[in-house]
Protein backbone atom coordinates (compact mmCIF):
# COMPACT_ATOMS: atom_id res chain seq x y z
CA UNK A 1 0.00 0.00 0.00
CA UNK A 2 1.47 3.35 -1.17
CA UNK A 3 2.32 5.29 2.42
CA UNK A 4 2.53 9.21 2.47
CA UNK A 5 4.47 10.91 5.08
CA UNK A 6 3.32 14.66 6.04
CA UNK A 7 5.69 16.84 7.33
CA UNK A 8 4.67 20.27 8.78
CA UNK A 9 7.75 22.55 10.22
CA UNK A 10 7.94 26.66 10.93
CA UNK A 11 10.94 28.66 9.55
CA UNK A 12 11.90 31.55 8.03
CA UNK A 13 15.28 30.49 6.41
CA UNK A 14 13.47 27.73 3.58
CA UNK A 15 16.12 29.07 1.59
CA UNK A 16 19.10 27.07 3.53
CA UNK A 17 16.00 23.96 4.02
CA UNK A 18 16.10 23.62 0.05
CA UNK A 19 19.68 23.84 -0.20
CA UNK A 20 20.15 21.51 2.55
CA UNK A 21 17.23 19.00 0.58
CA UNK A 22 19.16 19.52 -2.98
CA UNK A 23 22.47 18.01 -0.92
CA UNK A 24 20.43 14.86 0.30
CA UNK A 25 19.05 14.37 -2.99
CA UNK A 26 22.28 14.16 -4.11
CA UNK A 27 23.40 11.95 -1.54
CA UNK A 28 21.07 9.46 -2.07
CA UNK A 29 20.86 8.96 -5.38
CA UNK A 30 20.60 5.11 -5.99
CA UNK A 31 19.35 4.25 -2.02
CA UNK A 32 16.66 6.39 -1.22
CA UNK A 33 12.81 5.02 -1.25
CA UNK A 34 10.90 8.27 -2.11
CA UNK A 35 9.05 8.49 -4.90
CA UNK A 36 7.66 11.14 -5.17
CA UNK A 37 8.13 14.92 -2.68
CA UNK A 38 6.74 18.10 -2.93
CA UNK A 39 6.79 20.95 -0.42
CA UNK A 40 4.16 23.79 -0.04
CA UNK A 41 4.29 27.18 1.61
CA UNK A 42 1.42 28.36 3.22
CA UNK A 43 0.00 31.51 1.34
CA UNK A 44 -1.52 32.86 4.34
CA UNK A 45 1.39 32.36 7.13
CA UNK A 46 4.76 32.26 4.85
CA UNK A 47 6.92 30.67 7.96
CA UNK A 48 4.40 27.57 7.51
CA UNK A 49 5.98 24.73 5.66
CA UNK A 50 4.36 21.55 4.37
CA UNK A 51 6.35 18.79 2.89
CA UNK A 52 4.74 15.89 1.39
CA UNK A 53 6.60 12.74 0.49
CA UNK A 54 5.77 9.61 -0.79
CA UNK A 55 7.01 5.60 -0.75
CA UNK A 56 5.21 2.71 -2.20
CA UNK A 57 4.71 1.63 1.44
CA UNK A 58 5.81 2.14 4.64
CA UNK A 59 8.07 -0.05 5.28
CA UNK A 60 10.34 1.42 2.34
CA UNK A 61 10.30 4.81 4.00
CA UNK A 62 10.92 2.93 7.59
CA UNK A 63 14.05 1.90 4.98
CA UNK A 64 14.57 5.40 4.02
CA UNK A 65 14.23 7.03 6.70
CA UNK A 66 17.31 4.66 8.45
CA UNK A 67 19.67 6.02 5.65
CA UNK A 68 22.64 7.68 7.57
CA UNK A 69 22.08 10.78 4.96
CA UNK A 70 18.48 10.93 6.33
CA UNK A 71 19.09 11.13 9.74
CA UNK A 72 21.92 13.66 9.04
CA UNK A 73 19.58 15.96 7.04
CA UNK A 74 16.75 15.89 9.42
CA UNK A 75 19.33 17.02 12.07
CA UNK A 76 20.03 19.94 9.74
CA UNK A 77 16.63 20.85 9.43
CA UNK A 78 16.05 20.78 12.49
CA UNK A 79 18.53 23.64 13.16
CA UNK A 80 16.57 26.04 10.69
CA UNK A 81 13.26 25.60 11.97
CA UNK A 82 11.81 27.65 14.61
CA UNK A 83 10.13 24.88 16.27
CA UNK A 84 9.93 20.77 16.37
CA UNK A 85 8.50 19.53 13.04
CA UNK A 86 5.19 17.54 13.33
CA UNK A 87 5.31 14.31 11.35
CA UNK A 88 1.72 12.64 9.98
CA UNK A 89 2.07 9.21 8.70
CA UNK A 90 -0.99 8.18 5.86
CA UNK A 91 -1.38 4.62 4.39
CA UNK A 92 -3.43 5.81 0.64
CA UNK A 93 -6.76 4.75 0.40
CA UNK A 94 -7.77 6.56 -2.76
CA UNK A 95 -5.42 8.08 -5.60
CA UNK A 96 -6.57 9.93 -8.27
CA UNK A 97 -4.16 11.64 -10.30
CA UNK A 98 -4.39 14.38 -13.40
CA UNK A 99 -2.11 12.91 -15.83
CA UNK A 100 -4.28 10.40 -17.62
CA UNK A 101 -6.92 13.30 -18.11
CA UNK A 102 -3.93 15.81 -19.28
CA UNK A 103 -3.01 13.20 -21.96
CA UNK A 104 -6.37 12.99 -23.28
CA UNK A 105 -7.02 16.28 -23.58
CA UNK A 106 -3.72 16.94 -25.12
CA UNK A 107 -4.82 14.49 -27.87
CA UNK A 108 -8.12 15.93 -28.53
CA UNK A 109 -6.47 19.41 -28.50
CA UNK A 110 -4.21 18.34 -31.40
CA UNK A 111 -7.53 17.30 -34.08
CA UNK A 112 -9.92 20.39 -32.30
CA UNK A 113 -11.31 21.99 -34.95
CA UNK A 114 -10.84 25.65 -36.15
CA UNK A 115 -7.77 27.36 -34.91
CA UNK A 116 -5.51 25.20 -33.11
CA UNK A 117 -6.21 25.88 -29.19
CA UNK A 118 -3.02 28.01 -27.43
CA UNK A 119 -2.08 24.84 -25.72
CA UNK A 120 -0.17 26.98 -22.85
CA UNK A 121 -2.51 24.91 -20.19
CA UNK A 122 -1.28 21.96 -21.26
CA UNK A 123 2.11 22.25 -22.20
CA UNK A 124 5.63 23.73 -20.28
CA UNK A 125 6.48 26.61 -21.84
CA UNK A 126 10.04 25.36 -22.39
CA UNK A 127 8.58 21.73 -24.01
CA UNK A 128 10.83 19.55 -25.10
CA UNK A 129 9.66 17.22 -27.90
CA UNK A 130 11.44 14.16 -29.46
CA UNK A 131 10.00 12.72 -32.68
CA UNK A 132 12.19 10.55 -35.10
CA UNK A 133 10.60 11.85 -38.16
CA UNK A 134 12.80 15.64 -37.41
CA UNK A 135 16.10 15.90 -37.44
CA UNK A 136 16.39 17.99 -34.61
CA UNK A 137 14.16 17.90 -31.14
CA UNK A 138 11.49 20.78 -31.07
CA UNK A 139 11.92 23.11 -28.58
CA UNK A 140 9.60 25.11 -26.68
CA UNK A 141 6.15 25.87 -26.88
CA UNK A 142 5.95 28.18 -29.94
CA UNK A 143 8.05 25.93 -32.05
CA UNK A 144 6.14 22.67 -30.92
CA UNK A 145 2.74 25.01 -32.12
CA UNK A 146 4.32 25.50 -35.29
CA UNK A 147 5.10 21.45 -35.52
CA UNK A 148 1.30 21.06 -34.62
CA UNK A 149 0.36 23.49 -37.17
CA UNK A 150 2.41 21.79 -39.85
CA UNK A 151 0.28 18.41 -39.41
CA UNK A 152 -3.29 20.00 -38.84
CA UNK A 153 -2.64 21.77 -42.42
CA UNK A 154 -1.55 18.39 -43.92
CA UNK A 155 -4.01 16.63 -42.60
CA UNK A 156 -7.59 16.49 -41.22
CA UNK A 157 -7.12 13.64 -38.45
CA UNK A 158 -8.29 12.39 -35.26
CA UNK A 159 -6.94 10.54 -32.50
CA UNK A 160 -8.29 7.76 -30.57
CA UNK A 161 -6.39 7.24 -27.15
CA UNK A 162 -6.38 3.32 -26.70
CA UNK A 163 -4.71 3.02 -23.13
CA UNK A 164 -2.85 5.39 -20.77
CA UNK A 165 -0.64 4.26 -18.26
CA UNK A 166 1.09 6.85 -15.52
CA UNK A 167 3.76 6.60 -12.61
CA UNK A 168 5.28 9.13 -10.74
CA UNK A 169 5.92 12.05 -13.45
CA UNK A 170 5.74 9.94 -16.00
CA UNK A 171 2.67 9.00 -18.36
CA UNK A 172 2.46 6.48 -21.57
CA UNK A 173 -0.02 6.40 -24.16
CA UNK A 174 -0.87 4.24 -26.70
CA UNK A 175 -3.20 5.79 -29.60
CA UNK A 176 -4.30 5.22 -33.51
CA UNK A 177 -5.05 8.07 -35.61
CA UNK A 178 -7.03 8.36 -39.24
CA UNK A 179 -6.32 10.99 -41.46
CA UNK A 180 -7.26 12.58 -44.85
CA UNK A 181 -4.28 13.82 -46.91
CA UNK A 182 -5.54 17.41 -47.69
CA UNK A 183 -2.30 20.00 -47.85
CA UNK A 184 1.78 18.97 -48.38
CA UNK A 185 3.45 16.83 -46.13
CA UNK A 186 7.35 16.54 -46.14
CA UNK A 187 7.37 17.22 -49.80
CA UNK A 188 4.12 15.37 -50.92
CA UNK A 189 1.46 16.81 -52.59
CA UNK A 190 -1.68 16.24 -51.19
CA UNK A 191 -3.71 13.13 -52.52
CA UNK A 192 -6.71 13.32 -50.69
CA UNK A 193 -6.17 9.36 -49.37
CA UNK A 194 -7.44 8.49 -46.86
CA UNK A 195 -4.35 7.11 -43.89
CA UNK A 196 -3.65 5.50 -40.81
CA UNK A 197 -1.01 5.50 -38.44
CA UNK A 198 -0.68 3.71 -34.80
CA UNK A 199 1.76 4.70 -32.27
CA UNK A 200 2.69 5.46 -28.42
CA UNK A 201 3.87 8.88 -26.84
CA UNK A 202 5.96 9.03 -23.59
CA UNK A 203 5.03 12.16 -21.42
CA UNK A 204 7.05 13.75 -18.59
CA UNK A 205 4.90 16.32 -16.32
CA UNK A 206 6.41 19.19 -14.36
CA UNK A 207 5.43 19.90 -10.91
CA UNK A 208 2.44 21.95 -12.13
CA UNK A 209 1.31 19.36 -14.14
CA UNK A 210 2.31 20.40 -17.14
CA UNK A 211 3.82 18.59 -19.77
CA UNK A 212 7.52 19.31 -19.59
CA UNK A 213 9.16 16.51 -21.93
CA UNK A 214 7.35 14.26 -25.28
CA UNK A 215 8.86 11.54 -26.65
CA UNK A 216 6.88 9.86 -29.84
CA UNK A 217 7.08 6.54 -31.66
CA UNK A 218 4.61 6.14 -34.80
CA UNK A 219 4.41 4.16 -37.94
CA UNK A 220 5.80 7.11 -40.13
CA UNK A 221 7.34 5.05 -42.72
CA UNK A 222 3.65 2.53 -42.97
CA UNK A 223 2.25 6.66 -43.44
CA UNK A 224 4.89 7.34 -46.18
CA UNK A 225 4.06 3.82 -47.61
CA UNK A 226 0.06 4.77 -47.81
CA UNK A 227 0.50 8.13 -49.17
CA UNK A 228 2.68 6.87 -52.18
CA UNK A 229 6.01 7.81 -51.18
CA UNK A 230 7.88 4.91 -51.70
CA UNK A 231 6.08 3.37 -54.74
CA UNK A 232 8.59 4.02 -56.61
CA UNK A 233 11.43 2.25 -53.97
CA UNK A 234 8.68 -0.62 -54.16
CA UNK A 235 8.97 -1.21 -58.25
Amino acid sequence: MTFVQLIECRTSRLDEMNRLMDDWVEQTKGKRTATHALVGKDRSDASHIVEVVEFPSYEEAMRNSNLPETGAVFQGILALCDEMPTFTDLDVVRDERLAEETVRRFFAALAAPGELPPLNNLLDEDIHSHDPINPQDTLGLDNARAEYRMWRAAFDFAFTVEDVLTQGDRACARWSWNASHKGDFLGIAPTGRQVAMTGTTMFRFGADGKITEIWWQDDTLGLMQQLGALDELEK
